[in-house]
This record gives C-alpha cells, sequence and structure tokens, in this order.
C-alpha cells in the first residue's frame, strides 16, 4: 500500500478549470496503477479517470475531453486536470492506487485511498 493525499479542490465558476493533485509517500508509485473516484452528496462514489501501472488511461465518458489524468513518478504525484467544469462535476474527489493494476475502473480493485478533496462548481 501507499499512502496519498489530495489537495487543489476548491470553489469554481462553470466553466473555470482546476487541477488536483495527489501526493504519494511510502511507496513510489511508478509501477502503481491509479485512479481518481469522486462522491457527489446524496450519490454512490464513482469512477473518474484512471491510469494503469503502464501507462494506458481511461475516462468516465462524463469528463472525457475536459478532463486530463496524469502521473509524475519523479514527483511521486497524481494529478487531475480539470476544464470546463460543470455544476455536476460537484463533489468530493478520492484518488487511490494499487500495485501493477490495470487501471480498472472499479473501487474494489484498489487498496489504498486518499482521505479527498472538495470540488464545488457554481453556476
Amino acid at each position: 500500500q501507499v499512502q496519498l493525499v489530495e489537495s487543489g479542490g476548491g470553489l469554481v465558476q462553470a466553466g473555470g478549470s482546476l487541477r488536483l493533485s495527489c501526493a504519494a509517500s511510502g511507496r513510489t508509485i511508478s509501477r502503481f496503477a491509479m485512479g481518481w473516484f469522486r462522491q457527489a452528496p446524496g450519490k454512490e462514489r464513482e469512477f473518474v479517470a484512471s491510469i494503469s501501472w503502464s501507462g494506458y488511461t481511461y475516462y468516465t465518458n462524463s469528463v472525457k475531453d475536459r478532463f486530463t489524468i496524469a502521473k509524475d513518478n519523479a514527483k511521486n504525484t497524481l494529478y487531475l486536470q480539470m476544464n470546463t467544469l460543470k455544476p455536476e462535476d460537484t463533489a468530493v474527489y478520492f484518488c487511490a492506487a494499487v500495485f501493477l493494476g490495470p487501471g480498472s475502473q472499479r473501487m474494489n480493485d484498489y487498496d489504498s485511498w486518499g482521505q479527498g478533496t472538495q470540488v464545488t462548481v457554481s453556476s
């Protein structure tokens, strides 16, 4: 496992941008798959984006062409660049990791989680 701490959330107007960061510690993430999930009030946690340990990226349809996931192994940090934000993107965003993972969209396939960072998009 690895320890994860998210940052970069905040309040932004619709159409704006934010970049979330997920700093890892305890192990280097070069061979970890990592993902971003989000949970809106009253809803279940859902998949947003992931990157396999070998660098393949996956996105849920609602964020394709707006969000970009990237992993900087030298900085041991995962990023989520979010552009053209919409009110429906409002949620707590969590990062997750698993060693040698394929970049799964399923929460149960990850064994390390951060505490989350709040993103609020106003209309």
